[in-house]
């Protein structure tokens, strides 16, 4: 249940530290890597909140 708080933590928790126009690799700005980021790992929290409740 505690992979579950990762990813708010990531989309939330981290905002006022992410929240940054440089650097910006490939003249993405660094916030929506950030947010693209934190989508691709929440199904990874979801998965590992699920295989443990399975045990």
């Amino acid at each position: 249940m505690a992979w579950l708080a990762a990813p708010f933590v990531l989309f939330v928790g981290a905002l006022p530290f992410a929240n940054r126009v440089e650097p910006a690799p490939g003249g993405v700005p660094f916030l929506l890597l950030w947010f693209i980021g934190a989508t691709l790992l929440t199904p990874l929290a979801v998965w590992l909140t699920w295989r443990g409740d399975h045990r």
